[in-house]
């Protein structure tokens, strides 16, 4: 029986929906939620009864929330099509294969166990981005609710087709040693599955599902989870090292020595090696991305354009949708390939194979790969604790004290601020190509801080101590996840 209403409006974010369970959204807000996405997909597709895909996440409570929302999704007339354990890619890759006109994820990624949410999308390949989320907002919270009669049936054997396709397209004829860590989360089941399908030696890393995440999240940014993907690469004298996240749309890449390769490099490596095939074609990155995009010789000889654009899996998914890009990536380990490589949304295992037609096509090993681009230094991504109702207005104030740093000469650590960028918060670069980065964080109560400098280590540190001094100064800023 579904209980009574509790739903926190802050839950609403850029591109998905998220709460802690219970204390901040319970399964009568859940149902309500269904109702409103519901009464949304049949006011945009014009249909009476739209089919919906759902699938869900290996949480204890994810079940629960996917029978809750499937139940209110019922009430507006959809026609429910239950795929059961799912992958976020695989729940996209089913709108194409099933032709459906909607789909909905219940998954909270890679939060901390608490945490649930629903990823979900209309158009083929794409997820709601801001628009799309204040209309469901505005639906839910005010009860604007259509009334229908919906359906429900479940669809078997799904996870195997998924499979099927990403292998059938992508065998590989050189073996490749590859360590595939899933934080005991979700991927545990698809990943070693596709990679040993398409021709991989697969060395399982807490692939065994088991909610409770016992050692860390599955979280391919966690330094702990980094850690052990590097021990067990070095320890099995493996050619690479994959970490999936909770909901398998993002990886996380170790080289053959252990060494961490930042998504945002793995990307440029890919974009120079798809250059050389298609060229004079665009590429977009997000805000917390490497410099290394706009000075790049082998895009500037292959006449590529790098646009930067707004963080997040949605507004990047859209930017390499309407700029009709080839590819886009994502620091955090979101990559999206296009037509012809792809149906333009995120999937990790797929980026994890892309890395192997990588490793094949060059033969060369992953850590001499990486050494064909430039030094530079990187800060992990960093996330000091922010309030939600204060996170943007803090991140308005810094752009503020930026600009104006910039309008008057001042210099940071001897160099002048040349550039700014504020599509996403405020990204600000210096001559010698090293920049810093503030915004606030779609998706919990924190911002966002990243440096990065092709000059030294020291640079990047000066950078983020300016950066964190403006914080503090706010006094709206609590502890850090990770910080230099």
């Amino acid at each position: 029986m579904i209980d009574s209403l509790k739903i926190d409006p802050f839950g609403f974010r850029e591109y998905d929906a998220r709460w802690i369970f219970e204390k901040d959204i319970n399964l009568g807000g859940i149902k309500n939620l269904g109702k409103g996405l519901g009464t949304q997909i049949v006011k945009n597709t014009g249909k009476n009864n739209p089919r919906i895909i759902v699938g869900h996440d290996y949480r204890s409570y994810s079940e629960k929330i996917k029978t809750a929302l499937k139940e209110g999704l019922i009430t507006t007339g959809c026609q429910v099509e239950d795929i059961g354990l799912s992958l976020s890619p695989m729940v996209y890759f089913s709108q194409f294969k099933l032709n459906a006109d909607a789909i909905a994820m219940v998954t909270a990624s890679h939060n901390e166990n608490g945490w649930t949410g629903v990823k979900m999308g209309i158009k083929k390949g794409l997820t709601h981005a801001p628009e799309e989320m204040k209309e469901l907002k505005d639906i839910t919270l005010n009860k604007r609710f259509i009334e229908g009669i919906g359906s429900e049936k479940k669809i078997d054997n799904f996870q195997e087709i998924y499979k099927e396709d990403l292998i059938n397209k992508n065998k590989i004829n050189k073996k490749i040693k590859a360590v595939v860590a899933c934080g005991n989360g979700t991927a545990g089941i698809f990943a070693p599955d596709i990679l040993r399908g398409i021709g991989c030696e697969v060395i399982e890393l807490d692939c065994n599902l088991d909610w409770s995440f016992p050692k860390y999240n599955p979280n391919p940014e966690d330094m702990k989870m980094l850690k052990a993907i590097s021990d067990a690469v070095k320890n099995n004298n493996a050619d690479i090292g994959f970490g999936f996240d909770g909901d398998g749309d993002r990886c996380g890449v170790i080289d053959n020595e252990g060494k961490e390769i930042f998504s945002d490099k793995i990307g440029l490596l890919i974009a120079r090696n798809l250059s050389t095939k298609h060229a004079n074609s665009k590429f977009i990155v997000d805000v917390k991305s490497t410099g290394l995009f706009n000075t790049d010789n082998v895009l500037a000889e292959n006449n590529c354009k790098t646009i930067y654009w707004k963080t997040g899996h949605s507004h990047i998914k859209r930017k390499v949708n309407l700029e009709k890009a080839l590819a886009g990536f994502e620091k955090s380990g979101h990559f999206f390939f296009n037509q012809p490589l792809g149906y333009g949304y995120d999937d990790g295992i797929n980026s994890a194979i892309q890395v192997c037609h990588l490793l094949e096509n060059q033969n060369k090993k992953m850590s001499e790969i990486i050494k064909d681009l430039p030094e530079t230094f990187q800060s992990p991504t960093m996330a000091p604790f922010c309030k939600d109702e204060e996170k943007y207005d803090v991140v308005e104030e810094l752009v503020n004290q930026v600009q104006e740093i910039k309008k008057n000469k001042i210099k940071i650590d001897n160099q002048e601020i040349t550039d700014v960028l504020t599509v996403n918060g405020i990204r600000f670069s210096f001559n010698d190509g090293s920049w810093g980065l503030i915004r606030a964080s779609s998706n919990k109560p924190s911002l966002v801080v990243v440096t990065e400098s092709p000059t030294s280590n020291d640079r990047k540190k000066k950078i983020f101590e300016f950066i964190d001094g403006m914080l503090q100064k706010t006094g709206k800023i609590g502890e850090y996840d990770q910080k230099l």
